[in-house]
């Protein structure tokens, strides 16, 4: 199965690196897909940074990638409510580079009339910003979040992300996302077949967690591949009813079944 694969979708924050240090594997792996006339796209669910500034993030590691090597879960989100909806007033709870990522799609960031709320990795979030949204959902704003994730890896261990507060927001509001762009929305492997003109029957995706990686394979009908470098221990993977295609200690194992 996996010699028809021609694209990897690769998790990046557990799967190819954990924080500013690349996990076992990783350059092997991605060298045995160039010996192999294979190809790859990072794609991750953390909207705390824009596309660009994550391939500046693998450069500084020593990763020599393209420029369109990195989609984000916010890309996704700002593509999509283009294509849906047109030019959007949003009211954000993201980053100043989530912001930047928004504006380049045409999207406008309105504090004070908004007709949306998107949630993204916050990690500037403050009170009276998560009270405003708040409000704003009360009062009945589409409602938007990049993605689901509940932590994101670190080397101080799993720390909140945008799913934690998307808690937090149900448990005042009792609304939950009218839409979630991000894994494991099909909709990411339909964006990226479009843009890299591959099937979804060439397609894998590759990364640590269950609800959001393996679940996006089980969703879009691709190839799903479970690395234990990250959040899922072997012990989830016996209790989980969402199972992997396959599964590898890290991508270097990977990289031999690749060959």
């Amino acid at each position: 199965m996996l010699d028809k694969i021609e694209l990897f979708i690769l998790d990046m924050d557990g799967t190819f690196y954990l924080d500013d240090s690349l996990l076992p594997g990783s350059l092997e792996f991605l060298e045995t897909l160039k010996e192999k006339n294979k190809r790859f796209v990072f794609f991750t669910n953390n909207s705390s940074l824009g596309p660009q500034d994550y391939v500046r993030k693998l450069r500084n590691m020593g990763v020599n990638v393209p420029d369109d090597a990195v989609v984000t879960s916010g890309e996704i989100t700002a593509e999509h409510m283009l294509k849906r909806f047109g030019r959007c007033r949003i009211f954000l709870l993201g980053t100043p580079q989530l912001k930047k990522v928004f504006e380049s799609y045409g999207h406008v960031i309105d504090e004070e009339n908004p007709d949306f709320v998107v949630l993204g990795f916050d990690k500037t979030l403050t009170y009276e910003r998560l009270k405003k949204a708040c409000i704003l959902l009360r009062k009945g704003k589409f409602y938007i979040a990049t993605h689901p994730d509940i932590n994101c890896p670190s080397k101080e261990g799993p720390i909140p992300d945008a799913g934690s507060i998307m808690v937090a927001i149900e448990a005042s509001t009792g609304r939950k996302p009218d839409l979630i762009a991000g894994k494991p929305n099909p909709l990411v492997v339909d964006v990226i077949s479009e843009k890299f003109g591959v099937s979804k029957e060439r397609m894998a995706m590759v990364g640590d967690r269950l609800y959001t990686d393996v679940k996006l394979g089980k969703n879009a009908g691709i190839v799903s591949i479970l690395v234990l470098t990250g959040e899922t221990t072997p012990e989830d993977l016996e209790r989980a009813e969402t199972k992997p295609d396959f599964v590898f200690k890290n991508l270097g194992e990977l990289a031999k079944a690749v060959q």
